[in-house]
């Protein structure tokens, strides 16, 4: 009697491991199997190095700036050779922002260009921000924001003060524009 009460409660336990198991692809999975791909450029760009001048930011905007640890970036550069990987590629990381786990902040764009922003997280604490933006002509970008504490409505006043935020000419930054760049 006790040894079938311990076969039942090892294949219980073997059954509840394997059912909390998610086999649906994750970012992070995605960013790790693509690092080496030559069509990829991938960057880890600490925010202490992007040199951005806050001296004009709110102070909701300079909280946020302050709460943001690093960038993930995964670029995808289009060109005549990849068109049907690019294709590819966008369905991927489409499919996994998909995720209901993952809550839409705010989407833009048009036709061939546009972006979405997405976080994962609580309305309180966000735990990573997630921006995908593509233009079809010259591919797409996957950056993940990750940091402590981010404050969702401050995040989006935070992107919106970083398009005319003033940049050191971070290395990083530059490697990526020269890559996103037509050849």
């Amino acid at each position: 009697m006790k040894k079938s009460i311990k076969i039942i409660a090892a294949a219980f336990m073997v059954l509840v491991t394997m059912s909390s198991c998610d086999n649906d692809p994750s970012l992070q999975q995605y960013y790790v199997e693509n690092t080496e791909n030559a069509d990829f450029l991938s960057l880890d760009i600490p925010v202490s190095t992007l040199g951005v001048d806050t001296g004009k930011f709110s102070a909701s905007e300079k909280e946020a700036y302050e709460s943001v640890r690093k960038l993930n970036v995964l670029a995808f550069k289009l060109n005549e050779s990849n068109k049907m990987e690019y294709g590819i590629e966008q369905e991927k990381v489409n499919a996994i922002l998909k995720n209901p786990n993952y809550n839409e902040l705010m989407r833009m764009g048009t036709g061939g260009k546009g972006a979405v922003v997405k976080y994962l997280g609580d309305d309180d604490s966000i735990d990573e921000v997630v921006i995908f933006g593509k233009d079809d002509e010259m591919g797409f970008a996957l950056v993940r924001v990750l940091g402590d504490n981010m404050n969702p409505a401050n995040m989006v006043q935070l992107m919106k003060a970083m398009e005319n935020a003033d940049f050191d000419g971070n290395g990083q930054l530059k490697e990526l524009e020269n890559f996103l760049k037509k050849s």
